[in-house]
């Protein structure tokens, strides 16, 4: 059984899989259960061996089995294709975000770009190995996750299912391709996130007599001029990576009080840290705290963060992104990049995977109110992807 690349792309569009990233929402176009059983329902029809991994109500990864020449319970390579299910919320789009239409070489809706495209070439390429059966193909798994826009915690269970290995693996994956938009670049390292929130601390009164409180948005304004001063001159003299340049720090929301007539007793920022490949989330948190407790005359709460996700390092993937280059570049991709923005890479890099991250469309249509990709580039990244699952040197 064969299928068509774009036309299942258009399938995958069509079926909301929206993380609520947070937000206590509810609704058809909420979490990836559906796409779940579309994918199950492919991989059914395809013959291959097949398991649900349930995270969380209405979040299971879904993970399909290709055996090769030679089991990899007995030797054999075992090459891991991952895609995430969710897409970010569709607020604000200007084109009907699952109507997945086809216009001038592009195919537009929520997720086309990020990363349902990249799922569709990995889709295409299985398939066509199950079809085709070629005499030399390694064991191949698809595993398509959840939650990346919200943790990558579909990625970090899936890893679990290789240490120890499950029946299922076999073993330890030898390498693995991790899919987003990369215009047919290869990445072979990016930034780690670390996020959380800070509150200052004031006593509410009523504001015709503001003396006789204290003004917790006016200490969360101290607060922040220190921050920034940590931002633009502390961070970034942490230390530079060849890939990926500096570290950062932002501030990305703020908010505070209950109404205009009362003195707030509190206010809240959230923080977004971009870490180094090399940095630990645990000590960037630690080095904000010192900071803030050493130059900040500012009482102020660090909650815990909610979001901790290290970076890819190129340590030891340089192996897999020539081999993988060396098909990308016939098609006009291949070359070797680092990217600011975090992806589902680093949990299988840390178990021990070689990892690189691959995919066609630009992360500048990512998450647009316009998202799309160009139709002859996810062509171009499903046989680069078949052709890389061909090649017998590894």
């Amino acid at each position: 059984m064969t299928i068509d690349l774009v036309s299942t792309l258009c399938d995958l569009v069509r079926i909301p899989s929206v993380n609520p990233m947070g937000r206590e929402l509810q609704g058809e176009i909420y979490l990836e259960h559906r796409l779940t059983n579309y994918l199950d329902e492919l991989f059914q029809r395809l013959g291959v061996a097949r398991l649900r991994q349930t995270m969380l109500p209405n979040r299971e990864n879904i993970v399909a089995r290709f055996d090769g020449a030679v089991p990899p319970e007995q030797g054999g390579p075992l090459l891991l294709l991952e895609a995430h299910q969710d897409t970010v919320p569709v607020d604000g789009m200007i084109i009907d975000p699952f109507g997945a239409t086809i216009r001038d070489g592009r195919v537009y809706g929520r997720g086309a770009c990020d990363i349902k495209g990249g799922m569709a070439s990995m889709l295409w390429a299985f398939a066509r190995l199950v079809s085709e059966r070629p005499a030399n193909a390694p064991t191949v798994i698809i595993a398509c996750t959840v939650n990346e826009e919200q943790g990558s915690d579909g990625a970090m269970k899936l890893a679990e299912l290789w240490s120890p290995p499950h029946r299922f693996f076999g073993k330890r994956p030898d390498m693995a391709i991790v899919a987003e938009p990369t215009r047919l670049k290869i990445v072979v390292a990016h930034k780690g996130v670390l996020r959380w929130r800070l509150r200052t601390h004031g006593r509410a009164v009523h504001s015709s007599n503001p003396d006789q409180g204290e003004n917790a948005i006016f200490q969360m304004g101290h607060l922040l001029r220190g921050l920034e001063t940590y931002a633009r001159e502390v961070v970034p003299a942490l230390g530079v990576d060849r890939w990926v340049g500096r570290p950062s720090f932002s501030v990305g929301l703020i908010s505070g009080g209950i109404s205009v007539n009362t003195v707030p007793d509190a206010c809240q920022i959230d923080v977004d840290r971009r870490l180094l490949p090399s940095e630990s989330p645990v000590d960037a948190f630690h080095h904000a705290l010192r900071y803030c407790e050493e130059h900040l005359n500012v009482t102020v709460t660090h909650q815990r963060p909610y979001l901790e996700a290290y970076g890819l390092s190129d340590d030891a993937n340089g192996l897999l992104a020539e081999k993988l280059s060396r098909h990308a570049r016939v098609f006009g991709g291949g070359e070797w990049t680092g990217v600011a923005f975090g992806t589902n890479a680093p949990p299988y890099a840390m178990s021990g995977v070689p990892t690189v991250v691959f995919g066609p469309g630009s992360i500048e249509q990512a998450h647009t109110c316009d998202e799309w990709v160009a139709v002859d580039e996810l062509q171009a990244a499903g046989e680069i992807l078949y052709r890389f699952l061909l090649d017998g040197d590894r």
